[in-house]
């Protein structure tokens, strides 16, 4: 094996974050949209759908990570050794 779980578990925290950001966006329109009155923010979404966002994150970042690990194991994509030299 050429990484460990760990560095598994790693590898996915940073591509779902990553996939995430890609993700918050879509869906947001800002046309049509009024002047708060209540103090909200001027840009801020009324209905930004955080858990459906989450949801598609989790999944395409599964993929991501699977191909990731795919290439990693076929080693297209080796990771450098992170052991220190003995």
């Amino acid at each position: 094996m050429p990484i460990g779980p760990l560095t598994m578990i790693a590898i996915y925290i940073v591509v779902w974050w990553t996939v995430l950001f890609a993700v918050l966006p879509i869906g947001m329109n800002q046309q049509g949209q009024e002047k708060p009155t209540d103090g909200a923010q001027w840009g801020a979404p009324e209905n930004p759908q955080l858990k459906k966002k989450f949801i598609t994150t989790t999944w395409v970042a599964g993929i991501v990570w699977a191909f990731i690990m795919v290439l990693v194991f076929i080693g297209w994509m080796p990771l450098p050794p992170m052991a220190p030299p003995v």
